[in-house]
C-alpha cells in the first residue's frame, strides 16, 4: 500500500551539518590562500548551512 516516508535522523543531520562545516572551512581556507573571494564566500556559507543542520538535528532530539 502506501509508504510511509522517512525523514533524517537527528544524527544523519548532525553527520551531514558537520560534513558541511568541514568542507566549508576547506574552501574558506582555499579561497583564501588562493585569493579567490567567491571560493571563501562558499566556504562560509557552506559552513552556515552545516550549523543549521547540526542545529536542526539537535532540535529533533528534544522532540523523541
Amino acid at each position: 500500500m502506501g509508504e510511509r516516508r522517512r525523514g533524517k535522523t537527528s544524527r544523519e543531520d548532525k553527520n551531514e551539518g558537520a560534513m558541511d562545516k568541514a568542507k566549508g572551512r576547506f574552501k574558506e581556507a582555499t579561497g583564501a590562500l588562493t585569493g579567490d573571494k567567491d571560493q571563501k564566500a562558499e566556504g562560509k556559507a557552506d559552513q552556515r548551512s552545516g550549523t543549521m543542520k547540526e542545529k536542526k538535528g539537535k532540535i529533533k532530539d528534544v522532540f523523541k
